[in-house]
């Protein structure tokens, strides 16, 4: 049946182009707009993903990472004294404002760090090392956001919230999702430069011993600490996504982009297989006419829809490596995971099987003697 299966999807080689091009462009319209989508949603939890902590202590019902509001310090002590808890350390996370050369302005957040331990500190260095912030008025800044702030150079001194600020260090990728550039420092600089008391901080930073249990500690610190909000890393950063999927459209806009565009290349594929085997109604006919039996015509079928999805899903997963290694940028970046490619083609696949088998209702109903007297 291999064989005549593939003569007969090749011989209209114009109709086979039409329903290849339309299972390849479902396979890259689902996987490069579901990267696109995956690869903006994990820039919501960047600095939890990032920070190095087990557990991320704030104010209750903390909702964003971006968006924090004052703790008081002095729960360091409290936390420090749980069981299991080996490092505790402020985080500051706040707003200000850096003067540019042009005399403007640009709204940045400024992450400020613990001195001693650095826990939640910048990664991914690509000018100079990440513990440079420790030097006099440091702040480090990401390669990628220079254009907003008008192209600071290495060892360049700016005004950030009214004080003195040095660039010593430049990272690549270090995103968030908001269009504020990030600034990294120490916690005391950080304190300055948005004007906060140093007796508040924005979260507490928790690493644990090896071997203890993130759940046991969470309810020890909450039994401690009723009035604090504690999760693990992990959830937190689903937390952080999750206001930006459920407060705002972008989760609504994406979603239905790709499933609007996912559904124009299958009624594409879906109508082009149906319209083939349509179009050999007659040859089929002859098959039945020369002795060839119901499970073998709908082997045939099913052979031709194993051949379109397959072969749409080898050139489609070809074309997407190349969108994604062209067009992928810290900025916009496109995370295309084994379970989306997988997925998207196993859906093509089942499109491509249905197609090509609801004619079989209608090459039943074939007579071949009709066909032999024609």
């Amino acid at each position: 049946m291999w064989p005549i299966a593939l003569k007969t999807l090749i011989a209209d080689r114009g109709k086979l182009l039409t329903a290849l091009v339309g299972v390849v462009f479902s396979i890259v319209l689902v996987n490069v707009q579901g990267g696109l989508f995956l690869g903006f949603i994990t820039k919501a939890g960047l600095l939890v993903d990032h920070g190095k902590a087990d557990i991320w202590i704030g104010h209750k019902e903390m909702h964003n990472v971006d968006f924090p509001r004052d703790i008081p310090r002095r729960w360091l002590n409290r936390v420090r004294g749980v069981d299991g808890v080996e490092c505790a350390q402020p985080y500051l996370i706040g707003w200000s404002d850096m003067t540019l050369p042009s005399g403007g302005f640009e709204s940045v957040v400024v992450v400020g760090v613990d001195r001693g331990s650095l826990l939640g500190n910048v990664w991914n260095m690509k000018k100079g090392r990440a513990d440079s912030i420790l030097k006099t008025d440091g702040i480090i800044v990401d390669e990628c956001e220079l254009a907003k702030l008008e192209f600071p150079e290495m060892n360049e001194v700016r005004e950030l919230g009214g004080r003195r600020a040095r660039v010593v260090g430049m990272s690549h990728g270090v995103m968030g999702f908001l269009v504020a550039p990030y600034v990294f420092t120490t916690f005391d600089r950080a304190a300055e430069y948005l004007r906060k008391a140093p007796e508040v901080c924005s979260y507490i930073l928790v690493q644990l011993h090896d071997g203890a249990d993130v759940r046991e500690v969470c309810r020890a610190i909450r039994q401690r600490m009723p009035e604090a909000e504690v999760q693990p890393s992990n959830v937190f950063s689903a937390i952080s996504t999750d206001f930006w999927m459920m407060r705002t459209g972008l989760g609504i806009s994406f979603g239905a982009a790709t499933l609007l565009g996912l559904l124009v290349g299958l009624v594409m594929v879906a109508e082009t297989m149906y319209a083939m085997v349509l179009d050999r109604l007659g040859e089929y006919g002859t098959l039945k006419a020369i002795g060839a039996t119901e499970k073998q015509i709908f082997s045939i079928l099913l052979i031709q829809a194993l051949m379109m999805a397959t072969a749409g899903a080898i050139c489609g997963l070809a074309a997407v490596s190349l969108v994604q290694y062209a067009f992928s940028t810290p900025r916009a970046p496109i995370i295309i995971p084994y379970w989306l490619s997988l997925g998207g083609c196993l859906l093509v696949l089942c499109i491509c099987l249905v197609s090509s088998l609801l004619p079989y209702l209608r090459i039943r109903k074939v007579d071949p003697h009709t066909v032999l007297q024609s």
